[in-house]
């Protein structure tokens, strides 16, 4: 048997790389500084603009509802995923060396798992949401009371960090004793499952499963919600009443089809036809742009977001 395959079934804890080097967009020295710039721009939209839903939400009388309430987390999820990207990112842009401690890529891959995950599970829990308000209308404060909401923002958060949880203790079993270096600007799953030089066929069995879970399934009640959603417009006879149903759900839907997209892009793949500069980019639409047009999509189509921004700031004004 090979020395260093004994040593490694002897040793499954054992970790030879104590850090690694994030690639980044080295292969892209000309675009550095308009990386700079976009990513810094791009960054701070995102933290004001989420901060802002969460202080309006929680400010705002007219905004305590499930709807919204969901919404606060959706924010604070976008937070977390672009928290954990790109200020390393940015970082690795700046200097010349961009390295990552192991103990520094396990913890930036958990909250990335923990939010992208959150996310696709709130999507689902936020269609449902508009399933009832506009399927059934007269039994939507019965059926989203604030006991069962505060239920399922618990259930995201949980069962998701559960899933991060399990994905990140699965990698830190794995031992890397080869190259270090990652294509990516992030560490992210598969490009680190191809530097392991142990085998990684549970790691990859769990990625599948979780993938089979928040893409597929979630995506597919995402869809159902919205078929039983336009069926029920449609059979509306008031011009007025499928508009205004519309309206109360195109921002949500919009916000799907964006991180959708993305996602599957990204992550409803193979590991071994994973694609370097593919990553890169499907990877900024879903961490980087995604986090800062949500709060933009739902200020700009949402009137009841409109008049709490409104009074908010004619309160710091006076």
């Amino acid at each position: 048997m090979d020395p260093i395959l004994s040593i490694m079934m002897l040793t499954p804890n054992q970790t030879r790389v104590t850090e690694f080097v994030l690639e980044g967009f080295s292969e892209h020295p000309t675009l550095r500084f308009l990386l700079i710039g976009c990513f810094l721009t791009l960054y701070t939209m995102a933290l004001i603009g989420n901060t802002v839903i969460i202080a309006l939400v929680t400010s705002s009388n007219g905004l305590h509802s499930p709807m919204y309430f969901f919404l606060c987390n959706l924010a604070t999820m976008d937070i977390v995923c672009t928290s954990s990207v790109l200020p390393k990112a940015l970082l690795g842009l700046v200097s010349e060396e961009n390295t990552i401690s192991f103990k520094g890529c396990m913890a930036q891959l958990f909250f990335l798992v923990w939010s992208l995950s959150s996310e696709l599970l709130l999507l689902t829990v936020m269609a449902y949401d508009r399933y009832v308000a506009i399927c059934h209308p007269l039994h939507y404060s019965s059926r989203m009371s604030p006991h069962l909401c505060g239920a399922l923002a618990l259930g995201v958060w949980s069962i998701c960090a559960l899933n991060a949880s399990i994905n990140t203790g699965l990698m830190t079993r794995l031992s890397f004793c080869g190259p270090k270096v990652i294509t990516h600007f992030f560490c992210e799953i598969p490009p680190l499952l191809l530097l392991s030089c142990s085998p990684t066929y549970v790691n990859s069995i769990m990625t599948l499963m979780a993938d089979a879970f928040y893409g597929g399934i979630n995506f597919f009640l995402t869809l159902l919600s919205y078929g039983c959603i336009i069926a029920s417009v449609l059979r509306m006879r008031s011009a007025e009443g499928k508009k205004k149903a519309f309206s109360t759900c195109s921002s949500h839907l919009i916000v799907v089809c964006v991180y959708y997209s993305s996602v599957f892009c990204a992550y409803i793949s193979p590991a071994s036809s994973y694609s370097p500069e593919r990553s890169k980019v499907t990877s900024v639409l879903y961490s980087v742009l995604s986090p800062t047009l949500n709060p933009l999509i739902y200020t700009l189509r949402n009137k009841d977001v409109k008049l709490a921004l409104g009074r908010l700031l004619s309160s710091f004004s006076h």
